[in-house]
């Protein structure tokens, strides 16, 4: 996450992704200060170069971040105090649009820094982290806080000449006042001095636990010592794991599983070595929960406790309510229902799945004293898979190349946005993994974008997928357009081979790839309204909802073809996999209910101390968690909650944002089908390109008809279907919408 002031105030921004949402800088006039700085360090120089300007990634030293962060805070806090003392009376041009302009040095300058603390991390970045982030903190309150400034805001939200804005003027307005709101500028002095000191609490307890976490998973790894213990897994996974100890330099080992998800899932579908699966199951499962001085739970405890009192000072009953007053959701209880909705069958369902399991398991020989234990879920679960839909998964992987798989997501964006993309050489790039793409408009030829894509995990790298936006679209002084990346942990092959992906990560690269496509696709006027600068639990809609189209004859014939012989993946397979789609559903369900639940519940807690592990287990328990499964996050590594505020109590939003895309994908296949020009044209203009312009429960009605059902989703995922809708609680107030 890139905390520029901006976003301090919005708060809307993909905290997961570290996504750091920037402006352009041609309209700013540099301090004398700045301008000096930006003589020896070119982090505070404008991008240059072709494309509007493009990050220079070739020439950063580590040496100059802090330098450039305290340079152009300095300058940012210098334009701010000219807004705030502006002789002038308030007007939405000189507050409003003078704040949008502000800071966009300091937001070029953290865009590259936050690419450096999350994909080129080292012990010198760490050490900057655990320095600025508490004082990027306290400058974020600096602004939140400034007296003067929010009244001009003030004056300008409750003008009479605010009706005579444009819709999208009127909806900048109520956000910075919302914001500003949200964040304590109504406080009085002493609890603005308090809340500003949690707020650098919060920052550096953020940075110790996600370097916890990073230091669990770039120092431990499985290594397979001999052949026998590859046992089970298929040739390219053995190849895999061969790389991947030739890049840790680990001599004479047979194969390293390292800690991330990209390679311990595999290992525990196929190894046929169970004490291994234990060994990686716990390693990855155990990151940030080992004990000495790498464990997260004291932090935890000491970040739930600081964030109970924020949300008291701020007037909310918990964090949960703070969070999420200004979502879809609007309280804890309404997302609380959803989630309960479906636990209940999703645990069911992942009952007869352990009981198939156990039966196919007894009928291999296990002893009667043998259960399934969590390391054995996928083994087992991949065992029925292949018994009950003859579908084995390492066949399927045969036919998804990533450079092919990634070219299907480059012809969907074709046939639902238009878009072309041609790779580029002529811009640097901050690794030899990086590639970049400019992204047209097939039709006319205008430049859209830039698409840089970071496929492969290397140490240093967190683990996940994401995407970024190194610069927003916005015409707010003159049209700039966005640049924008996705980053994934694939292991990556042997040179000259291709990279093979499973169905899951094929799945997880179609949505981040949503991501893009929504800051791709944005056409706004102000940058803090632009892309994917949207309410939490409506940012992940887009991104779940083109999910939809791996799956499509026309991706699949077209794109998985096999990496030996070429063929396209055959219609027997596919039909096969159509068959198993609702297969595994209570696990996947489950585990990721499970961590939505445990966050929420965590932040409804209020001021008692938790002792994470002991709340984790209780609690679970108490909701009836089958034994066999664990969360998709533990507490102890759960970095979407604890490395930053972003998706604090909002786990949840992953659940409401795939109701909304299940849902609306039933409005293509209602129609002509996936690739229904006037459903895509809909979705457009109503959802990718208005950014956060308009309230969007508006735009999804627009979009829609209605408000969303939840009957798509408990199809898909084959529960018992009962008719509701996933319907918002009423907006507050807010401006005149676009008709």
């Amino acid at each position: 996450m890139s905390p520029s002031s901006k976003f301090l105030l919005a708060n809307t921004f993909l905290t997961l992704s570290l996504a750091a949402f920037v402006y352009p800088t041609s309209s700013v006039a540099q301090t004398p200060a700045a301008s000096s700085a930006a003589v020896a360090n070119p982090l505070l120089m404008a991008w240059e170069g072709p494309y509007g300007g493009v990050p220079p990634f070739d020439k950063v030293q580590v040496s100059q971040f802090k330098p450039a962060i305290e340079a152009g805070m300095a300058q940012n806090l210098a334009e701010i105090q000219a807004i705030a003392t502006n002789k002038q009376a308030p007007t939405f041009d000189n507050t409003i649009a003078a704040m949008e302009r502000a800071g966009q040095r300091l937001d070029e300058v953290q865009t590259i820094y936050g690419i450096w603390s999350g994909s080129l991390s080292t012990p010198d970045i760490q050490a900057i982290q655990r320095e600025m982030a508490p004082r990027m903190a306290a400058f974020g309150d600096q602004i939140n806080q400034n007296e003067a400034l929010f009244k001009r805001i003030e004056a300008v939200y409750n003008s009479p000449d605010k009706k005579k804005l444009t819709p999208e003027q009127q909806r900048l307005t109520w956000i910075y006042y919302n914001n500003f709101v949200r964040s304590g500028a109504k406080l009085d002095a002493k609890a603005k001095t308090r809340l500003s000191a949690i707020n650098q609490q919060l920052a550096g307890l953020f940075t110790r636990f996600s370097q916890n976490v990073l230091a669990d998973e770039t120092d431990s790894v499985l290594v397979l010592k001999t052949p026998a213990d590859l046992g089970g897994l298929s040739a390219s996974l053995q190849a895999d794991a061969a790389a991947a100890a030739t890049s840790r330099k680990i001599a004479g080992a047979a194969g390293v599983i390292t800690n991330t998800r990209s390679s311990v899932e595999p290992f525990l579908t196929y190894s046929d070595q169970r004490k291994l699966r234990e060994k990686a199951w716990r390693m990855f499962y155990n990151r940030g929960d080992n004990g000495g001085a790498h464990d997260n739970n004291a932090i935890i405890s000491e970040i739930l406790q600081l964030r109970a009192e924020r949300a008291k000072l701020l007037g909310y009953a918990t964090h949960a309510h703070w969070r999420l007053d200004n979502t879809m959701a609007k309280t804890p209880e309404a997302a609380m229902q959803l989630m309960e909705q479906v636990w209940t069958p999703a645990v069911a369902r992942a009952k007869e799945e352990v009981a198939d399991m156990q039966a196919l398991a007894k009928k291999e020989g296990a002893g009667a004293d043998f259960k399934i234990e969590p390391w054995d879920y996928r083994y087992y679960a991949e065992k029925v898979r292949k018994q009950r839909y003859d579908l084995d998964q390492n066949e399927v992987k045969q036919y998804l190349q990533l450079d092919k798989m990634r070219e299907g997501m480059f012809w969907v964006a074709g046939e639902l946005f238009n878009f072309s993309f041609s790779p580029v050489t002529n811009v640097p790039v901050y690794h030899p993994d990086v590639k970049v793409w400019e992204v047209k408009d097939k039709t006319s030829g205008k430049h859209i974008g830039l698409w840089y894509f970071d496929p492969y995990a290397r140490p240093g790298k967190r683990s996940g997928a994401w995407m970024n936006a190194y610069r927003n679209q916005q015409r707010l002084d003159g049209n700039v357009t966005t640049i924008v990346s996705n980053n994934s942990n694939f292991v990556k092959g042997k040179d000259g081979e291709p990279t093979l992906i499973s169905w899951t990560d094929a799945t997880t690269l179609f949505h981040e790839f949503g991501h893009a496509l929504h800051g791709l696709s944005s056409n706004v006027t102000y940058p803090t309204l632009s892309g994917t600068s949207v309410v939490r639990d409506y940012v992940e809609f887009p991104s779940q909802l083109l999910e939809n189209w791996l799956p499509t004859p026309q991706v699949l014939n077209r794109f998985a073809l096999h990496y030996q012989t070429g063929k396209p993946i055959p219609q027997a397979l596919v039909d096969r996999i159509e068959k198993a789609s609702t297969f595994n559903q209570g696990f996947e369900t489950t585990e990721f209910l499970a961590s939505a639940l445990i966050d929420m519940k965590l932040h409804l807690a209020g001021s008692q101390k938790i002792d994470a592990d002991k709340f984790e287990r209780e609690t679970l328990t108490q909701m009836g968690m089958p034994r066999e499964i664990v969360m998709r996050h533990r507490t102890p590594q759960f970095s979407h909650v604890f490395s930053s505020d972003g998706y604090s109590a909002g786990y949840y939003s992953y659940l409401w944002s795939v109701v909304l895309a299940s849902d609306a994908y039933s409005a293509f296949t209602e129609a002509g089908g996936p690739y229904d020009k006037p459903v895509a044209k809909r979705l457009t203009n109503n959802v990718f390109s208005v950014g956060n312009t308009i309230d969007p429960a508006d735009g999804y009605r627009k979009f829609r008809g209605r408000d969303p059902k939840i009957d798509a989703l408990m199809k898909e995922r084959g529960f018992p279907l009962k008719t509701a809708t996933t319907k918002p609680a009423p907006a507050k107030k807010a401006p005149a919408k676009k008709s």
